[in-house]
């Protein structure tokens, strides 16, 4: 059995602990806000650019469309994208986006696809490094907090090459804020681009529009820049959600050890109690035996 001083000395640093995770979860829960306004904020922008591309693609066809759209015609090299974040102690957060990685990775393998990984976070690479280090191309870090910089960087790196055919297809994974308890591993195809990302087309409300330039050059323009949003928008989901999701762990870990803090302290003072009540025993018998 543990000795008083020991598990006083336990009980200190639950104590010390308990400190350390409440004030994560604090500075967690300040930045949380300003994450999720980001992220937020960035969503329209993301979805109307989706729907624009959705709508001029009505009008390109053939030969006249752009690669970014239209493909390379073939469908075996693909590239995935894995986004999270750098750090950890977020539960399982940043597991959870390695997850559906590893799915994706699994299920094109298994239909004979060439896949390669580019990752962005230290948690992707780190954990993908051991199950693809041979088809990890790229590593990029996150930060500390989400750049369009670094998006670019990404968004050239993908798109140089998919111009020099090395990959067909690009997929991006990463988790979709939703709420301060709820984050979805999210995959969206990036190339060729998703024609209206899902969004609903723009009403046009019946007007004819026709375009100067045309609708190719336009395309040419939005689609890399497209990436570069797509991308840029999925870090600051992925920013979101880990504060949601490192929130939530500090609470649960402040709140467990708290649990632990009682259940010590109460067996501590029951030993102190058996051992106080054995030293009179001692005491009495003693002048007894006198």
């Amino acid at each position: 059995m543990a000795s008083l001083k020991e598990m006083r000395n336990r009980i200190g640093s639950v104590k010390a602990t308990q400190k350390i995770t409440k004030a994560m979860q604090m500075v967690a829960a300040a930045k949380l806000r300003k994450a999720q306004d980001a992220a937020q904020n960035a969503r329209p922008y993301a979805q109307r650019m989706a729907a624009v591309i959705g709508n001029l693609a009505a009008g390109v066809s053939g030969d006249g469309a752009p690669k970014l759209l239209a493909g390379t015609g073939s469908d075996r090299r693909h590239l995935v994208v894995v986004a999270t974040s750098d750090r950890g102690l977020a539960g399982g957060f940043n597991s959870s986006i390695v997850r559906a990685a590893r799915e994706k990775i699994n299920s094109l393998s298994a239909e004979g696809k060439d896949v390669r990984v580019l990752t962005i976070g230290r948690k992707a690479r780190d954990q993908l490094r051991r199950l693809a280090g041979d088809r990890l191309i790229a590593t990029y870090e996150a930060g500390g907090n989400p750049s369009l910089a670094v998006a670019e960087e990404v968004s050239t790196k993908i798109q140089e090459m998919f111009e020099a055919g090395e990959v067909d297809t690009v997929h991006l994974i990463y988790s979709s804020f939703k709420s301060v308890v709820t984050q979805v591993p999210t995959t969206r195809q990036l190339i060729p681009a998703e024609v209206g990302g899902g969004q609903a087309p723009l009403d046009l409300k019946g007007a004819v529009y026709e375009y100067e330039p045309g609708e190719e050059e336009i395309l040419e323009t939005l689609l890399p820049r497209n990436v570069t949003t797509q991308l840029f928008s999925a870090t600051l989901e992925n920013q979101a959600g880990f504060f949601a999701a490192q929130m939530t762990a500090m609470d649960n870990a402040t709140r467990n050890a708290g649990d632990m803090i009682a259940s010590l302290t109460l067996q501590y003072n029951r030993s102190r109690q058996a051992q106080i009540t054995k030293e009179l025993i001692e005491i009495i018998s003693g002048a007894e035996a006198l």
